[in-house]
């Protein structure tokens, strides 16, 4: 299993400080994450070969790996000329992880709730156009359902990567989005095994459920609006049932990727990076089978 950092809390820093931070921190590896200088969120990549090799020369100084790029765009919203650039921009995502010799990407559903059919016909034909490119490439894909995305439920996400029926395309279990993917039971055991083999990548924060308190748990004005709400906190700030989490992927033998996604806390990042990769190591690194 590997345990890696995303650096949204530092995406302040240059490429190399960045990597260097996570070093410091004791990271082996890093989830390259949304940045406005290297993948900005929905736009074309701001990359070029220099700055490829830069950060691949980084890494190889630091003794950090990259366990996998995160893309964000817009790849199943519902008008099709946003599909087109989100395709667009993807292929050169593919182009990039290739050159930093990353066999992975993730990734969201992304698309609207209130508009899931739309969605995901527009996801499926971003599909058809880029399964070819991943194949051709061999980089892997995992996804993860997102409040707000067309598809939030765990359930269904995973009966959507199932029906694409690649051994490369698996499931990205997010635990700050518990409460979203069960309507806020909370039930980790029963959506864990639902996940079953097809769960290679989870991302690690706590959360409040945001139906507690007969919805609330959050007041939002005006009452009823359309919002998503949720946090990633340190473990143990949260609602999130953490023992019932770690036993569950110790009993599955968990041995993907475990992103360590605090974002909640810029002004003492470095004492929640150390903290989280601490309890992690803890939870998953105490046996054999890891």
């Amino acid at each position: 299993m590997k345990i890696a950092l995303d650096p949204t809390m530092y995406k302040h820093l240059p490429l190399k400080k960045m990597v260097d931070k996570a070093a410091e921190l004791g990271y082996e590896y890093i989830e390259l994450s949304p940045r406005d200088d290297f993948l900005p969120f929905y736009k074309y990549p701001r990359v070029d070969k220099a700055k490829i090799k830069e950060l691949k020369n980084a890494c190889r100084d630091a003794g950090v790996q990259i366990t996998s790029l995160l893309p964000m765009q817009h790849w199943a919203g519902p008008e099709e000329e946003d599909r087109e650039a989100a395709v667009r921009n993807w292929k050169r995502c593919i182009e990039i992880a290739v050159e930093l010799d990353v066999d992975l990407v993730n990734s969201e559903f992304t698309g609207h709730s209130d508009k899931p059919y739309k969605c995901e016909q527009m996801f499926m034909r971003s599909m058809e156009e880029l399964m070819p490119i991943f194949e051709r490439e061999g980089i892997k894909l995992d996804i993860q359902a997102h409040p707000f995305d067309f598809i939030e439920r765990n359930h269904e996400a995973v009966d959507l990567i199932r029906g694409l029926d690649k051994d490369w395309i698996n499931y990205f279990y997010s635990v700050p989005h518990t409460f979203f993917y069960d309507d806020g039971k909370g039930d980790i055991a029963a959506m864990l095994d639902y996940a079953g083999d097809k769960l290679t990548h989870i991302n690690i924060a706590d959360t409040y459920n945001h139906r507690a308190s007969e919805n609330l748990r959050y007041i939002v004005n005006p009452p009823g609006a359309n919002v998503t709400v949720h946090q990633h906190l340190d473990i143990g700030q949260g609602e999130i049932d953490w023992d019932t989490l770690f036993s569950k992927l110790r009993e599955m033998k968990f041995d993907g990727i475990a992103t360590i996604a605090v974002f909640a806390w810029f002004d003492r990042a470095d004492e929640s990076s150390r903290f989280m990769l601490e309890r992690v190591k803890r939870e998953l690194l105490q046996t054999s089978a890891f």
